[in-house]
């Protein structure tokens, strides 16, 4: 039998358990256990209770014993990032603020283009020192589990490197990382052909590659005039599924679209939705596409937020995700960018919890992490607040002063 730990007492939990994965929600229907212990058998949860019953029923268990307030939520899951990449764009950022055009700043050597010239550059060791380091810092801010993307490749070899890299960055960390092929970011400047032509020489080429060495089972793409069209995305989704990836899509940021095709192909999330309208909004509403919702790119863009308020009374399931990217989403600031969010979309505490935590995880096909309850994995952060209210409230500022991952604590040891 493994060996019981009990960590407690806790002023608040909040379990996040017996909400719904879709539509609004009102703070009144948190669970919130006081004065609470958290009793775990391995990497899951036996049992979230009352402190003082759990010392009674189990006496066996180690226990690790808290002096003061604290309130636990479960680990945060993070979506949506970017964070195996090379370089900077602090340039691309400076000419944005100073009203530069993003093709003005293409032209100037930025843009998606210049990350990829910086990525190509390192080594499959460096950069997955780089992607570990990201996750480290993730984790330390209490997102216990990270969407990857590639991207940043832009070719059969080089996309390879990059989730090489990050499932090496994988064994780095204690963080779980989830790896997804972006290879469809946006056609290379040194490929010939058409969109059309790329997309089939990567499904055709990779896709089979990242079955064979088990690499990712997420395919992503960017939908988008600047990027790839509905139809020219089509046949390579339609491939990706025959193959048996789930699909994930970047959708309607600027211009309307994405959003259909991730619901045609039945993709688990249509991420951004920045300029999704009501004939969008409603179309999500009614699938079991998550929307997810990504702030970080709002702020460091300067443009509107992902209509959230809409989705969640249209009854669409939100989550609300990073996008830590070089380019439009530097911050990397999981909680920081959901409290600014709710404050300019009028989310109640309930739906950015749950945007951060199990409604996150469903857009990654997970289950299994997201809420506090038996069976789940022992993924919970520590606050050091009395009230769950206060961490929205500082929007970000305060930090988690204890993170476990999987039954074991890892702040102190990254």
């Amino acid at each position: 039998m493994k060996k019981l730990k009990l960590i407690g007492p806790i002023t608040q939990v909040l379990t996040l358990d017996h909400l719904p994965l879709k539509g609004a929600l009102m703070d009144d229907q948190l669970e919130i256990i006081e004065q609470a212990g958290i009793l775990i058998e391995g990497e899951k949860i036996l049992q979230v209770g009352k402190w003082e019953s759990l010392c009674k029923a189990f006496p066996e268990a180690e226990i690790f014993e808290l002096k003061g307030d604290f309130v636990v939520l479960p680990g945060m899951v993070d979506c949506h990032t970017h964070i195996c990449f090379g370089g900077s764009r602090a340039k691309d950022f400076a000419m944005r603020n100073a009203g530069k055009t993003y093709l003005e700043i293409a032209q100037a050597g930025g843009g998606i283009w210049d990350t990829v010239t910086q990525t190509r550059k390192l080594s499959p060791s460096e950069l997955a020192k780089i992607t570990a380091n990201h996750a480290n810092r993730h984790l330390s801010e209490g997102v216990t589990t990270i969407e990857v993307k590639s991207g940043y490749g832009l070719s059969v070899e080089e996309e390879l490197k990059m989730l090489r890299a990050i499932q090496e960055a994988n064994r780095s960390t204690s963080a779980d990382l989830v790896s997804t092929c972006l290879a469809a970011h946006m056609k290379p400047r040194d490929f010939s052909g058409s969109n059309s032509e790329y997309l089939e020489m990567i499904s055709a080429t990779l896709f089979p590659i990242l079955k064979k060495e088990k690499l990712t089972n997420r395919i992503d793409a960017f939908v988008e005039k600047s990027a790839f069209s509905s139809d020219e995305i089509s046949p390579y989704f339609q491939h990706a599924k025959e193959g048996g990836f789930d699909l994930t899509v970047h959708a309607d940021q600027f211009s309307v679209g994405g959003s259909k095709v991730a619901v045609k192909f039945g993709a688990r999330s249509a991420d951004h939705l920045e300029a999704s309208g009501d004939e969008e909004i409603q179309l999500l509403a009614q699938s079991n596409t998550i929307a997810v919702a990504l702030p970080g790119a709002s702020i460091g863009l300067g443009c509107a937020f992902t209509p959230a308020r809409k989705l969640l009374d249209k009854g669409a399931a939100l989550a609300i995700a990073s996008d830590w990217n070089p380019g439009s989403a530097p911050m990397g600031d999981l909680m920081a960018q959901a409290s600014i969010l709710a404050t300019f979309e009028k989310l109640s505490t309930a739906e950015v919890l749950a945007g951060i935590t199990f409604r996150a995880a469903a857009a990654l096909g997970l289950n299994d992490r997201g809420k506090l309850s038996a069976g789940q994995l022992a993924d919970f952060i520590l606050f050091p607040a009395s009230d769950y209210r206060e961490i929205l409230y500082q929007q970000g500022k305060m930090k988690p002063v204890e993170v476990w991952k999987k039954g074991s604590k890892e702040v102190g040891r990254l």
